[in-house]
């Protein structure tokens, strides 16, 4: 197992369409952990935690996003493994 961390930053009509329900429910698929929320200038912001190929699928989900939601980018930063997370969470603040 190749245990990576990423932060993913999620561009477009990305927020009041189910988007962070969508992140979480194929977080969960996933075994992904980490955590969604809405950032104050439309984007979502994504910190997420598991097995690199897991976390690779995971941003290809968010590419997509759910059929509501209009993606436009998904930047990724990949950053080292923390282990900091129990499970995937969804923040309702900013």
């Amino acid at each position: 197992m190749n245990l990576v961390g990423a932060e993913l930053r999620v561009r477009g009509v990305v927020q009041g369409v189910g988007f962070r329900y969508f992140a979480y429910r194929r977080a969960s698929e996933l075994q992904v952990k980490g955590s969604v929320k809405n950032e104050a200038d439309g984007s979502v912001f994504v910190v997420a935690e598991g097995d690199r190929s897991a976390i690779e699928a995971y941003i290809d989900y968010l590419k997509a996003g759910p059929p509501s939601a209009s993606v436009t980018d998904v930047g990724v930063k990949w950053t080292p493994y923390t282990g900091n997370f129990d499970s995937f969470e969804i923040s309702v603040h900013y």
